[in-house]
């Protein structure tokens, strides 16, 4: 089942955390004086809840204990941010030693507020190379300000979904590479009927299921913050762009009214009646994840991958995406830091560990190595995102003090602009740039 990180549930993650301050100021009474090797228990609490995942999670576990027989790990899933939150403040026998999640907005929390411990003593004893085990975005989602509290443990990234069956009678010979391409192949992939549609090439609405804001502006290559910190999107021209290029889709398709009307009747985005899955949208922007609900759903579409399209003065770039994943970390509480950093950095660094679990839970490797590995066994489909998870041009949404709330604040103009509600487009960027500036300094 694939994580669900929309900006929604990244706002109640990051409100939920905010909490953490109060509790944790970065001492606490854990520490690194355990034995690694005398015979203990550690606690490991996920995130993962169905059947196959916790399957995939205890056959990971079976693997470590195998290598460290003297060290027995007691696994906790379905554990969400919230309720790690509160079992890192109330502390004790009962709280985890090793916490992984699926929020990577949350990381600028957990390093800023000591929830988790800094690894970097960890990684230094056992010398491992960082730029020689991780690319440099996963390297800078699972750190802030200089302290790295988390670590990968696999990945997701982005590409686009195409129905081949509609780009054959639409006559479309091949997947869009600029976005200029894209907007001519969504009209032409878009079946008008009555008032509504028979097929929309695609659907642009924020709310269209993965198309957010960060999602898309990834493809323009970013950048969220200048050097002091301060929000950079109403001067970064891409922000104006990927709003711009967004805003001219959706009236090319037919307006805001009638495609949100579209929308409405939408299958549930992790059902079986996904409109990709149904064949009522015809390009969609989405996880690796998907190629596995669409098998499970039976759907009849004959799905193609291919990175999403990139601007037309950006055209070298294409084969980036936007990048994130699990991260895992060690609760600066755990009285047994060794043994969970024995088991930290088998899960996150061995390679045999890390391929194992992406092919038992279909997921990204998280390692250079492992992306290479010849025991990964994958869907050919899936090679596009095991690309895009290498391109150096990849990128991700940074670490803040505060969470993902920036990353809400940006979306929720999102809202406002494609709606008609805001109408200048470069007043609002700056009004949301500097909403960003004051929740994170009063974060602070």
């Amino acid at each position: 089942m694939p994580r669900n990180r929309r900006a929604a549930a990244a706002a109640v993650a990051a409100a939920s955390v905010l909490l953490l301050a109060a509790a944790c100021t970065g001492q606490s009474s854990g520490g690194a004086t355990d034995d690694a090797d005398a015979k203990t228990t550690i606690t490991f609490w996920h995130g993962w809840s169905a059947p196959s995942e916790v399957k995939a999670i205890q056959a990971d576990v079976d693997r470590f204990e195998k290598v460290h027989p003297n060290i027995t790990v007691k696994t906790v899933g379905n554990m969400t941010d919230d309720k790690i939150n509160q079992a890192l403040r109330a502390g004790g026998s009962n709280a985890p030693d090793v916490v992984s999640s699926f929020t990577t907005d949350n990381v600028g929390k957990f390093c800023s507020s000591g929830a988790f411990a800094d690894l970097k003593p960890f990684l230094d004893k056992s010398k491992i190379d960082l730029d020689k085990t991780f690319t440099k975005p996963l390297q800078a989602y699972t750190q802030f300000d200089g302290k790295r509290c988390t670590l990968p443990l696999l990945s997701d990234a982005y590409a686009l979904y195409y129905n081949k069956d509609a780009f054959e009678a639409a006559g479309i010979a091949s997947p869009p590479k600029t976005w200029t391409e894209f907007d001519k192949d969504a009209v032409k992939l878009t079946k008008p009927q009555g008032g509504s549609y028979q097929q929309l090439g695609f659907m642009p609405t924020f709310h269209g299921y993965e198309s957010t804001p960060g999602h898309l502006v990834a493809q323009w290559s970013p950048t969220y913050f200048d050097r002091n910190g301060k929000s950079d999107i109403a001067k970064d021209p891409a922000f104006a762009k990927m709003f711009s290029w967004q805003q001219g889709l959706v009236k090319k398709l037919g307006g805001f009214t009638k495609l949100e009307k579209f929308r409405s009747g939408f299958g549930d985005e992790w059902g079986a009646k996904h409109p990709f899955q149904t064949g009522q949208v015809a390009m969609q922007v989405d996880g690796e994840w998907r190629l596995g609900m669409a098998e499970d759903a039976k759907s009849k579409v004959d799905i193609g991958v291919a990175p999403l399209p990139v601007p037309a003065d950006q055209a070298d770039s294409y084969g980036k995406g936007y990048i994130t994943g699990t991260v895992v970390g060690i609760a600066s509480t755990s009285k047994k830091q060794n043994a969970a950093w024995e088991f930290v950095k088998y899960i996150t660094t061995d390679t045999d560990a890390v391929v194992g679990f992406a092919n038992d839970i279909h997921n990204v490797p998280s390692t250079l190595a492992a992306l290479k590995s010849p025991k990964l066994t994958f869907d050919p489909r899936l090679q596009t995102f095991l690309d895009i998870a290498q391109n150096p041009k990849s990128n991700t949404t940074p670490a803040s003090v505060n969470g993902g709330t920036y990353q809400v604040t940006l979306q929720d103009f999102g809202y406002d602009f494609e709606s008609g509600k805001a109408k200048d487009l470069q007043a609002g960027l700056k009004k949301t740039a500097d909403q960003i500036d004051t929740d994170i300094e009063k974060a602070k």
